[in-house]
Parts: C-alpha cells; sequence; structure tokens
C-alpha cells in the first residue's frame, strides 16, 4: 500500500511533518520520499507541480489520489486504514468533538506564529511598523496562553487521554513554538505534552532532520 504513496516535503514544516507522522502511526512506512529545500526554492520545481500546481508543500499523493492539504491527507490516511497502526480517533463522542476543535484551532495558532515570528519576511520594509509587530506578538502570546489553558483543563494529550489526530496535527506546531525558543517556565503545562510526545516513535521516526544537528532560537524566549 505504501509503495503507492509519494510525499514531497520540506524539512522544519509543520504541514509536511505532520502527514509524516501520521503515515508513521498507521504503519505505512516505505512510501516513496522526497526531501526538498526551500532555501532553494526546489518547492517550485517541476515535480512539486505536477502534484500541487500552488507549488507547495507537502504534495502527496495516493494512487491516482491527490491530497496536498496536510489536514485533508491526516483526514484521509485515517479514515482509509482504520485497521492498520495506531487508531487516530478517539471512541468517546467528546472526546472526538473535542479532538475536531483542537485540530483547527490549530490553525489560529500557526497563522499568529507566523504573523509573529516571520513578520519582516512577509511585509514589505517601507510598510513595517514597531506597533503591528508588537500586536502580532501580544496575539501570540494570547494565543499560546489559551493553549497552556487547555493542556491544564485536558490532558495529557490535546484531546483527552489518547493520542490522538488533534496531536498529529497540532505537535508539529508547537514544537515549532518550542524550537524558537518558547520557554518552558513559562508554559510549563505545555513543555510537559511537548517532552513527552517528541519521544513517541512516530515523532523521532520523522523529527525535522535539519533540526538535529543544529541549535534552536531564542526569538520567544521573553514571550
Amino acid at each position: 500500500m505504501a509503495k503507492d504513496m509519494t510525499l514531497l516535503w520540506g524539512p522544519g514544516s509543520p504541514p509536511c511533518w505532520r502527514v509524516m507522522i501520521a503515515l508513521e502511526e498507521k504503519g505505512l512506512q516505505g512510501y516513496n520520499s522526497k526531501q526538498l529545500s526551500f532555501e532553494k526554492g526546489e518547492h517550485k520545481g517541476k515535480d512539486v507541480l505536477a502534484i500541487n500546481p500552488r507549488g507547495q508543500l507537502p504534495a502527496f499523493k495516493h494512487g491516482n489520489i491527490t491530497l496536498n492539504e496536510s489536514y485533508g491527507a491526516c483526514i484521509y490516511l485515517e479514515e482509509q486504514f482504520k485497521g492498520q497502526g495506531n487508531k487516530l480517533t478517539p471512541e468517546n463522542k467528546a472526546e472526538l468533538a473535542l479532538m475536531y476543535q483542537r485540530m483547527f484551532e490549530g490553525l489560529s495558532l500557526f497563522d499568529k506564529i507566523r504573523q509573529s515570528l516571520f513578520y519582516d519576511r512577509f511585509v514589505p520594509e517601507g510598510e513595517r511598523h514597531d506597533s503591528a509587530k508588537q500586536r502580532f506578538t501580544g496575539q501570540l502570546k494570547d494565543e499560546i496562553k489559551l493553549w497552556e489553558g487547555y493542556m491544564q483543563a485536558t490532558g495529557p494529550y490535546l484531546a483527552g487521554k489518547s493520542f490522538s489526530l488533534a496531536d498529529v496535527i497540532v505537535f508539529p506546531v508547537i514544537a515549532f513554538l518550542f524550537r524558537f525558543g518558547l520557554n518552558e517556565e513559562h508554559f510549563p503545562k505545555l513543555a510537559a505534552y511537548h517532552n513527552t510526545v517528541k519521544d513517541r516513535p512516530s515523532v523521532k521516526n520523522t523529527w525535522p532532520p535539519n533540526w538535529k544537528d543544529t541549535p534552536g532560537m531564542d526569538a520567544l524566549k521573553n514571550l
């Protein structure tokens, strides 16, 4: 089955990483994997454009089926391979509802990370304002505090007692925060979650290769 799958991905990208975790969780090792460089612009190459005309990663195919949205790919893998690997959807209705809630709230978290951390990259120099950058940083802090509260109320995983699609999808975003220096002492519940999940086999086996031998950054150390 996995031999009919192709994943083009870039290291350190949460959308790419979550698809890789989902494949591991479902026992779908052995797929056709190709690592590309964002820095070299390889995500705009013909191999990617043949699968994803937006020129974005991940680019994922299963046979004749194409799924380039990482949320869709993860949900598809769980639905198509329910009887294989680890079950990623809770039976309990309340936990199932919470799983979907946290999954899609992850979009807001990642959006606020990009607005704050990459403000200078996406806003032309002549249009940048310190007040706007500070506002985005404040919004990110409020968002992270919200997630810290979620972990205080539920745990040990994002949707309760079991590792689920919510963790597959959102953990790479939370790992991204700690990669950029989020202070564990300021957010102890998120730190505990991060330190637990990063040792899960599916996560360890797919850990971004460019993170293994390079230090993290301190952009969020004072948040």
